[in-house]
């Protein structure tokens, strides 16, 4: 229980990686608050399964790319479970697909938002709370694809890349205060957002049909992701900062050629 006593905000918390992040998190002894976009019953349940295992966690909605209401869950989160010590940025949405020239700006600009501005006004409100707190712990989830830059993914590559050097200034403007911010980059992982993924890209059923064809006989798994998490924010962490950590099981997401 080595987060006993400690507040974790996790974004996009009520599914997939998120939500695997926010059960380590309080199995670890942390309280998380998770938000969550439209889905009221996903995030309930994501709490509900918390709760059951004996761990503390709440529940908040916001889009992220709307600064008033992240301004108002922050501030939910603050007088309802304490000030964050945590922070995982880890709310995101997937890119359409398309080329450069085919794309919509207003696609840019929203994926831009959600992952990357979302992700600087986040640390704007909860890293004055970990300097009085001696020690806090900023993560942000990203991608391996930033390391391809592939075809027909510019707003998400653009996105994932901007929050990559947020993260990275950020490690160096706040390691005086006693706070760590690393970058966790998975690779392909088996939820709901990487079987569409499959589908569209190879036509198959599922992320867990390419089992057999990882290094390690399975696609990441979003409790492998929250466990290097977990590592991070913990003591055993307290010596890794600026880093980005990729978690993919040796191996890309996709064919390189694709």
């Amino acid at each position: 229980m080595q987060l006993t006593g400690r507040v974790a905000l996790v974004t996009g918390g009520s599914r997939g990686i998120g939500r695997g992040i926010a059960a380590a998190l309080a199995a670890e002894g942390a309280a998380v608050a998770l938000t969550y976009r439209r889905d009221h019953e996903a995030a309930h349940a994501a709490v509900d399964a918390i709760r059951a295992a004996g761990g503390v966690a709440t529940c908040h909605r916001a889009s992220v790319d709307v600064t008033s209401e992240i301004d108002h869950m922050v501030a939910e989160v603050r007088a309802t479970v304490g000030p964050i010590d945590i922070l995982v940025s880890n709310a995101g949405v997937a890119s359409r697909g398309l080329s450069v020239l085919d794309t919509d700006p207003e696609e840019l600009v929203r994926l831009i938002a959600t992952h990357a501005l979302s992700a600087h006004r986040l640390a704007q409100l909860v890293v004055p709370d970990m300097r009085a707190n001696g020690r806090g712990d900023v993560v942000v989830i990203s991608s391996s694809e930033v390391s391809h830059m592939r075809a027909n993914g510019a707003p998400y590559n653009m996105a994932k890349a901007a929050a990559e050097a947020l993260a990275f200034t950020l490690a160096h403007e706040e390691s005086r205060h006693g706070i760590r911010v690393n970058v966790v980059a998975p690779g392909l992982v088996a939820t709901a957002m990487g079987d569409r993924l499959v589908r569209a890209v190879l036509g198959r059923e599922g992320a867990g049909e390419l089992d057999a064809e990882q290094p390690f006989g399975r696609v990441t798994r979003p409790e492998d992701v929250a466990a290097v998490v977990a590592f991070l924010v913990s003591g055993a962490g307290s010596m890794v900062t600026g880093q980005r950590i990729v978690v993919d099981g040796g191996a890309d997401a996709f064919p390189s050629g694709n």
